[in-house]
């Protein structure tokens, strides 16, 4: 979809993105922000099969230095999400030039996810990062066929949320044989 469109789908009630500013848009993408909070594993093994402790950090002014091997659960700022269109996120391109991944590995959006949506920071070596700092971009794409809206674990999720892929994992290992 092109900015120009991102603009009348969101007028229309189409796209959310919540606060909207036009200044980030992009002729064919919409620039995000980074939220104010971060959290950590605290655990240096993580564990599918249960919760992972995570610390909390409320990013200051003068920003938070990311260090490599470790994974960071950051947000956007902005309350994103469609019912109509696939949001797929990435890095800003001269974010991904300092060497920081913005969304490792999960950039699919699912239709009907209304989020901050969770960001999974990594960075290759120690980048300086603040909030509210044009981070990353969202496209949407026109989806095909029948659509079920997203009615997930993380619906509705303010700030980052960690894994909770150990309710997945304890379901299926609950399952009879």
């Amino acid at each position: 979809m092109t900015g120009a469109e991102i603009v009348r789908q969101h007028r229309d009630g189409r796209i959310t993105i919540d606060p909207f500013t036009p200044d980030q848009v992009n002729p064919n993408s919409y620039n995000f922000r980074l939220g104010s909070t971060i959290k950590t594993y605290t655990d240096p093994v993580l564990n599918v099969a249960e919760p992972n402790a995570v610390t909390e950090i409320q990013l200051a002014s003068t920003g938070l230095v990311l260090e490599p091997d470790r994974i960071y659960l950051g947000h956007t700022l902005e309350v994103m999400g469609s019912d109509h269109y696939v949001p797929i996120i990435r890095a800003r391109s001269g974010i991904a030039r300092l060497g920081l991944f913005v969304h490792v590995t999960a950039d699919l959006i699912d239709i009907g996810s209304h989020n901050q949506w969770t960001l999974q920071l990594h960075a290759v070596q120690p980048v300086r990062i603040y909030p509210g700092l044009l981070i990353g971009q969202v496209t949407f794409w026109a989806a095909r066929g029948d659509i079920t809206l997203y009615s997930g674990k993380y619906q509705g999720a303010r700030g980052p949320r960690e894994s909770e892929i150990h309710r997945d994992f304890l379901s299926a290992t609950a399952a009879p044989a």
